[in-house]
């Protein structure tokens, strides 16, 4: 069996991995070894540049490892800033939630081959041992170990952890695990694949120079067709490619590269521009740090301008909005810069009495709010799904009538989506006009749950048919206002259509729910907390999911309001 280790957090989530296939237990194991009260002993893998892997003796030997090498490939400013300035790297809560993923993913891949040995030693202050994980895996592989995990090896400053080192003949193949997905061969390109690649070259590199033969390199990823049975198949959820060839491409430009990124770390804080490589393959965590002193809205706020524009017109000190005023600029993105810098608002009450001709009572305001995860956690579910647990619904008979709310929670534990499916066709009749906040969200949502359950396909698809978007008067210029700054985010109109009332400010909701990200993040933890916690981490998402409808109803009345304007 693999090994077991007593000081980690993790340990029940690796047993219980191998024995339960139960989703509820696996989340609330996973949870409480975690994701709650202990979330300190929780190893997450984040970029090693970001690391505490003994940083002082890093910093005076100048060493790398694989993710640094990368840091280095996107940004050379990226990889000194990662070892010197780490404080200023700003990492949110999305960023944090998806390394937790790729933490349960590469714990469920290290299963893939069978029995393995994990490489792992940890200081005192809780630091990787990195000297004790190299030796573990000299005796592992002297011991005829056929899979070894976190594998570890290092020369001359040039350290590496390969996820799985996977025995063959006479060598051994790599197998570079990560929790993106694979969709299809024709998506795969070699430009797509590079960042990989660039990781997979420079592992094999240092392998190679610690004497070991490298037969074989794969990159394991989540294979976003596979949909899970009663049970997880751990085979059928990971796609394993061959990258050998792209690694070769790669692997001859790592000695220079390494040479580099050493002498980046030697000197001083390199003067980069910002550029595509700030967004391109990751979101780097310092770009705030890089445009700092930023007055805001500037050129990065610009609506569905190209970040690659945004970063040549910045470079150009062509920073503001009157510094922009002589660009090729969209019709929305002039609007953007004109409203803003004239202090002007743009409504056209024809226009939104036209839209608001397609709303008729019974009239309905619904919201959903989804989690996913990269491990499908329910029967007939895929990597990354979007799972709805809850929904808000307001309605209002007739004109003039009572403005009336239902809504829908699930219990974190078991599968939401039935019931919530169930109560939906009660709160909403067949052919009544509902609207929701860019809809092709819940549409897509609704056809997921059709899909799921046949009896209710027809009534599901019914209220999904008959759905108007409240974003369409925006999105088509018939009202604009400079306190958008180019968003039509409810989060951004609503503030801009209300800006003095403080009940439907999002941040003066009480509770730990203010936004999507966190009701994401708090709903499956409500199973393991105290009941009174859970109550009131209820009571959070209640307010919130309340608001986002109730904010919809408000949007809907100054459009009616602005529709009587001459």
């Amino acid at each position: 069996m693999a090994k077991q280790r007593s000081n980690c957090s993790l340990l029940g989530l690796l047993q219980f991995l191998s024995i339960i296939t139960n989703f509820n237990k696996f989340i609330t194991t996973l949870i409480a070894n975690g994701r709650s009260a202990d979330i300190p002993t929780l190893r997450i893998v984040v970029p090693a540049s970001l690391m505490n892997l003994d940083t002082k003796e890093n910093r005076n030997m100048k060493s790398l490892s694989k993710s640094r090498y990368t840091a280095f490939c996107q940004c050379p400013k990226n990889l000194w800033l990662g070892v010197f300035k780490r404080d200023e790297a700003v990492i949110d809560d999305a960023a944090k939630a998806r390394f937790e993923e790729g933490n349960v993913v590469g714990y469920l891949a290290m299963g893939l081959f069978g029995n393995y040995k994990e490489a792992h030693a940890e200081k005192p202050d809780g630091s990787l041992d990195l000297s004790a994980m190299i030796a573990q895996t000299q005796q592992f592989m002297a011991a005829g170990v056929e899979n070894i995990c976190e594998a570890s090896f290092s020369i001359d400053g040039n350290y590496c952890a390969v996820d799985i080192l996977r025995k063959n003949g006479d060598g051994w193949d790599i197998y570079e695990v990560k929790s993106s997905t694979y969709h299809d061969d024709k998506t795969d390109t070699a430009k797509h694949l590079l960042v990989y690649s660039r990781d997979i070259a420079y592992q094999k590199w240092v392998l190679e120079r610690c004497g070991v033969k490298v037969k074989g390199c794969y990159l394991v990823r989540l294979d976003s067709n596979y949909v899970r049975g009663k049970e997880l198949d751990i085979q059928d959820l990971f796609h394993i490619k061959d990258m050998k060839e792209l690694v070769d491409n790669e692997y001859l430009k790592v000695p220079t590269n390494v040479k580099r990124a050493k002498a980046v770390l030697a000197g001083d804080e390199p003067d980069e521009p910002v550029a595509l490589h700030c967004h391109d393959p990751y979101d780097c965590a310092f770009f705030q740090y890089c445009t700092k002193g930023m007055q805001y809205p500037n050129v990065f706020n610009m609506y569905r301008m190209n970040f690659q524009l945004k970063c040549e017109l910045y470079n150009q000190g062509k920073i503001y909005y009157e510094d922009l005023r002589d660009e090729n600029l969209t019709e929305i993105q002039r609007l953007q810069v004109e409203t803003s810098l004239n202090g002007t608002q743009l409504v056209t009450p024809e226009d939104i009495r036209e839209f608001l001709k397609k709303l008729t009572y019974p009239l309905y305001f619904l919201d959903f709010e989804t989690m996913m995860f990269a491990i499908p956690p329910y029967e007939g579910t895929k990597p990354y799904q979007q799972i709805p647990f809850q929904y808000s619904l307001h309605w209002i008979e007739e004109e003039g009538g009572e403005l009336k709310h239902s809504e829908f929670l699930g219990d974190s534990v078991l599968d939401p989506r039935r019931a919530l499916a169930e109560q939906l066709c009660k709160d909403i009749p067949k052919g009544v006009c509902t609207t929701a906040y860019n809809k092709g969200f819940e549409c897509g949502r609704l056809k997921e749950l059709a899909d799921a359950y046949p009896d209710l396909r027809e009534h599901l698809l019914d209220i999904r048919d008959h759905i108007v978007d409240l974003i369409e008067p925006f999105r088509q210029k018939m009202v604009y206002l400079p306190e958008m700054n180019g968003s039509f985010s409810i989060k951004h109109v609503l503030p801009a259509l209300q800006p003095d009332d403080p009940a439907l400010n999002y941040s003066n909701l009480e509770g730990s729910v203010h936004n999507g990200g966190e009701a994401m993040t708090i709903y499956p933890l409500i199973a393991t907390m105290t009941p009174s916690a859970a109550a009131a981490a209820r009571e959070s998402l209640l307010k919130y999911c309340w608001l986002d409808t109730y904010a919809m109803v408000k949007v809907w009345e100054k459009l009616r309001e602005m529709a009587t304007n001459n």
